[in-house]
């Protein structure tokens, strides 16, 4: 199939979808390292290429016009599938990919990216994943120092060094063991519940920094704790066993709930939900394997 002399250049398309998002062609120029005048005379010469104006220029910055929102998410598709070819060939060369090294918080670890990535790395026999498992805090001390390319955190704390793509929307349960006096024992107050010891996961931990802001803004302090323990999976077993109550992911209960090992506790006016997102350090350029997976993970409204 020969393409048209009309085909834009994937640098101009690039070009122009920075201007898209960043709202001005000065912080597009300064995203790509470019002379603002050469991002102009790109973008004027992809105007005159596909005969449409895709931009309107306006005191405080560049908006895209409506044929040009529709060209930018085309170039999107566009740009992505060059990135995926870019980290293909450099695979096919290399013989073997550069490990991409993945560093995630324990809930998504355990039970969210396996099957993700397996997913992922079904069509690319070539690309090889290295990941590792810490708390949210120690995910984000990885990227920071480079010893990570791309992690994983619950924490619901703001990472202004980072860039951010949401993985999914997660709920966070409490519940209790069979035999627990809270087990069916209707609603509970939430200010009891904050008052209950509990068992928890370490300080750093996204799940107890999630519980901890919920309760925060019901103007309630952090919850006591009974015992602490450096997994999901070893909350549940103290759990089952007769251990004080816990606040966990939906992800890590749904078997337990099913089978009554373990019983959701109705808490009065605490609805805890949060976003599970992958990080990633905003100064620096994420290799094609990383902008893959990343593209494999988005959800499906972007």
């Amino acid at each position: 199939m020969a393409l048209p002399p009309t085909t834009p250049e994937l640098v101009s398309l690039d070009l122009f979808v920075s201007v898209v998002e960043l709202g001005s062609l000065s912080k597009a120029a300064t995203a790509h390292r470019l002379a603002q005048p050469s991002v102009s005379a790109r973008i004027r010469a992809l105007e005159q290429q596909l005969g449409v104006d895709l931009l309107e220029r306006t005191p405080t910055g560049s908006v895209p016009t409506e044929t040009g929102a529709l060209v930018a998410g085309w170039a999107e598709n566009v740009l992505r599938a060059a990135s995926e070819l870019n980290a293909g060939v450099a695979a096919l060369k290399a013989g073997r990919s550069t490990p991409l090294r993945v560093v995630a918080s324990y809930t998504i670890a355990e039970y969210l990216l396996p099957r993700l990535l397996e997913q992922f790395l079904r069509h690319r026999p070539a690309a090889t994943i290295r990941l590792d498992v810490a708390n949210s805090s120690a995910v984000l001390a990885a990227l920071e120092r480079g010893r990570a390319d791309l992690g994983f955190i619950e924490s619901p704390a703001p990472t202004p060094s980072m860039h951010e793509q949401v993985l999914a929307v997660d709920e966070l349960i409490p519940v209790v063991g069979l035999g627990h006096p809270l087990a069916g024992s209707g609603a509970v107050p939430i200010e009891e519940f904050a008052a209950t010891p509990l068992t928890m996961r370490e300080p750093g931990s996204g799940t107890r920094e999630s519980l901890e802001a919920a309760l925060a803004e019901r103007g309630l302090g952090p919850p006591p704790s009974a015992l602490e323990l450096g997994s999901t999976a070893a909350i549940r077993a103290a759990v089952i066993g007769g251990g004080a109550p816990a606040v966990l992911s939906s992800l890590a209960l749904a078997a337990d709930l099913d089978a009554g090992s373990l019983f959701r506790v109705d808490v009065t006016d605490l609805r805890i939900e949060r976003r599970l997102r992958a990080v990633w350090p905003a100064d620096v350029e994420p290799a094609p394997l990383a902008v893959a997976l990343l593209d494999h993970l988005r959800l499906p409204d972007g």
